[in-house]
């Protein structure tokens, strides 16, 4: 199999189902953030401090895979059986969240990117994932998009968010707390 097919060399590509859409269509734009995101993920798993995490971010990360799927199909066209996103894989991220609060200190102010590359890593990870969200729920303005999708990526970016903060105590980084500027 070729990797490149020229097909898509006017700006064109298909959707899962035959439909012809330009590359810069909103659907594309979603699908390609999850893709992104799922590379971030992966570099995210990569790192040292995360081997007590690298299963769930690999699951996290074929999840990814997942959803990237759904969103490169066409609702109307596709009849491939594609794989399937469960309410059990958001409960997942529930779960583990409500586990590594439990070793966190209490989060009383809002809390600066970085610290560690590694944290730093994770943060930006958490972003990808909301403009991954942001672009999903816009795509359901006007496409199918089902709801599972956007609550996996919304409670996923929640999961980075404290992985963070995880990765941040266990690394011994000092966690920056948002200060606002006072008026003078």
């Amino acid at each position: 199999m070729k990797i490149y097919t020229r097909t898509g060399d006017q700006g064109l590509t298909s959707l899962i189902g035959g439909t012809r859409v330009p590359k810069s269509s909103l659907r594309i734009e979603a699908y390609g953030t999850v893709d992104e995101l799922n590379s971030w993920v992966g570099l995210v798993r990569d790192q040292d401090v995360n081997l007590p995490h690298r299963a769930l971010l690999k699951h996290v990360q074929d999840r990814l895979f997942t959803i990237g799927a759904t969103l490169a199909s066409d609702p109307e066209r596709s009849r491939m059986q594609l794989p399937d996103l469960l309410a059990a894989d958001v409960l997942e991220l529930e779960q583990e969240m409500d586990r590594l609060n439990e070793v966190l200190p209490e989060l009383r102010h809002f809390i600066l990117p970085g610290g560690h590359p590694a944290v730093s890593h994770a943060h930006v990870a958490r972003c990808v994932c909301r403009r991954a969200e942001r672009l999903a729920i816009a795509l359901r303005e006007d496409s199918f998009v089902p709801d599972l999708v956007v609550q996996y990526l919304n409670r996923l970016s929640d999961y980075l968010f404290v992985l963070a903060r995880w990765m941040a105590q266990a690394l011994g980084a000092e966690e920056v707390t948002w200060q606002p500027r006072q008026k003078a």
